[in-house]
């Protein structure tokens, strides 16, 4: 053999000699930045999910909607309205001004003179008795009639008659005035004393529905004499 041949030389290195340690470093830096990446995509994701899910503060207002009904249980926290009782108010009596005056449309004798008693032992200012006349003579249910300016007399006299079960009423005067001669003077109220009331008490004085005998009237009472008014 010649040793003209040329000799052979070792192969020449790639370019990429260093391509193992490259890679390498390559890699781990990848991995490093998707640890990094996850690690941040999991703090956003944890800061969202907090925000969100958490409670308002302040109190809590519980609507009906809102509570559970249990069958058979009774809530006893409900507020119960408490009924009110009222009671009756008393109207003042009125004295004056003015006479009253007493016509005895019952048919009983005296009847108008121990009313007219009665009503003085009471407070009024009375005029004489009198005797109701023409249909208004003989009435069963007593009624108080009253001029101008005797409306408020009127009516406490009416109440001063009446009783829980029988309510005597006042009302305007009647023209022509149902009594003798069609005149009761200076008065302004008369009272018409039906045979609901002759021969009874005063219920302002006395109980109601006392019947009395006429030989033992009191001053205070609706007499039963037999003779007058």
């Amino acid at each position: 053999m010649s040793n003209d041949q040329p000799s052979r030389r070792p192969p020449a290195k790639s370019a990429g000699g260093g391509a193992p340690m490259g890679s390498t470093i390559s890699i781990v830096i990848a991995v490093v930045a998707v640890v990094v990446g996850f690690l941040i995509l999991r703090n956003i994701n944890d800061d969202g999910s907090s925000a969100g899910g958490a409670l308002p503060s302040g109190p809590v207002i519980t609507t009906p909607s809102d509570v559970t009904t249990i069958p058979g249980i009774t809530d006893t926290t409900a507020t119960t309205a408490v009924p009110v009782v009222s009671t009756p108010a008393t109207t003042p009596l009125v004295f004056t001004p003015g006479k009253v005056v007493v016509a005895n449309a019952s048919g009983v004798g005296g009847a108008a003179k121990s009313a007219t008693k009665a009503l003085t032992t009471a407070g009024w200012t009375m005029g004489d008795p009198t005797d109701a006349f023409g249909a208004a003579k003989k009435i069963d249910k007593t009624i108080v009639y009253y001029e101008p300016g005797g409306e408020q007399v009127a009516a406490s006299v009416a109440q001063a008659f009446s009783t829980p079960t029988a309510v005597v009423v006042s009302a305007p005067m009647p023209a022509p005035i149902p009594v003798v001669n069609a005149t009761i003077g200076d008065a302004t109220v008369l009272v018409m004393l039906g045979t609901d009331l002759a021969g009874k008490a005063l219920p302002l004085l006395a109980p109601p529905e006392t019947t009395l005998p006429a030989t033992t009237l009191p001053t205070a009472a609706v007499g039963t004499s037999t003779t007058g008014p």
